[in-house]
């Protein structure tokens, strides 16, 4: 069926069925343009303008498009900042997280840390305070952040050097990974909205969950600039799990869905 037959099907379909088939029409079309106009989509589902606005503005929401002047567009994909360039901004709001996350661990904790900027923060406010850790790290930058406690054990997963992130990553990561049980697995992530954290990096993403996986507990370190946005790859979903380590409260929809997952959310002190 030719590009533009199957989009027309699914433009009759959305007119008779509702709000979820023409979405997933609108989205049809969009993929199929470079930018659509609302009186277009509006002409075309026999809906108001108003109607298609909402539409937008719901999709523009959830990640699924970019919303532009009396339209809509597939959103760019944006590279991910570098791990230098990440690390040195909002050093105070990566503080506040690695501050949260104190809180959570206890002297003689096992643990596993994923690779990230503010992973690096976490670890070194945990050499700073705790004792008797034991950890097992996929990053670089989080070994050499604990090394400056000499009570903590640090494990470095053997893997290939990823250099968005400062850490390894592959088969021979994950396999290692697996070998241990810990009490808490901390991870970053690219973003957080109610679907879970997601990353842009793909074998980050497969780390996080295997960690996830391994832990009895599972704490995510996140700032506010990362939330209610989506990135490429969603890593789990919020009942996967149990602490939200963060710089600021989350909004009121966000706080919602964390309540309803049991995520339990601590946010840094000054």
């Amino acid at each position: 069926m030719p590009w533009t037959n199957g989009v027309a099907t699914l433009a009759r379909k959305a007119n008779s069925i509702g709000k979820l088939d023409r979405q997933q029409a609108i989205l049809a079309e969009v993929r199929a343009a470079p930018a659509v106009r609302i009186s277009t989509l509006a002409e075309r589902f026999a809906v108001s303008t108003e109607t298609i606005r909402r539409d937008l503005d719901e999709m523009s929401e959830r990640g699924l498009l970019s919303r532009t002047y009396g339209g809509a567009a597939i959103p760019p994909l944006a590279p991910e900042p570098s791990l230098d360039d990440r690390y040195r901004t909002m050093a105070d709001q990566r503080l506040l997280v690695a501050k949260a996350v104190g809180t959570l661990v206890q002297p003689g904790d096992t643990l596993m840390i994923d690779a990230g900027s503010t992973t690096i923060y976490v670890a070194r406010q945990l050499a700073a305070e705790l004792r008797g850790l034991t950890v097992v790290t996929t990053s670089f930058g989080v070994a050499s952040s604990l090394v400056a406690n000499p009570t903590i054990r640090i494990l470095v997963c053997p893997g290939e050097f990823d250099p968005r992130d400062g850490g390894v990553c592959g088969p021979d990561t994950l396999a290692y990974l697996r070998r241990f049980h810990v009490t808490k697995a901390i991870i970053g992530a690219s973003r957080l909205d109610a679907d879970g954290p997601s990353d842009v990096i793909s074998t980050s993403a497969w780390i996080k969950r295997v960690m996830i996986e391994r832990a009895e507990q599972v704490i995510l370190a996140v700032d506010g600039t990362k939330f209610e946005q989506r990135a490429f790859e969603n890593v789990c979903g919020l009942d996967s799990l149990d602490y939200l380590a963060t710089d600021a409260a989350p909004p009121p929809a966000l706080a919602r869905a964390l309540a309803e997952a049991g995520v339990g959310v601590r946010v840094g002190e000054p």
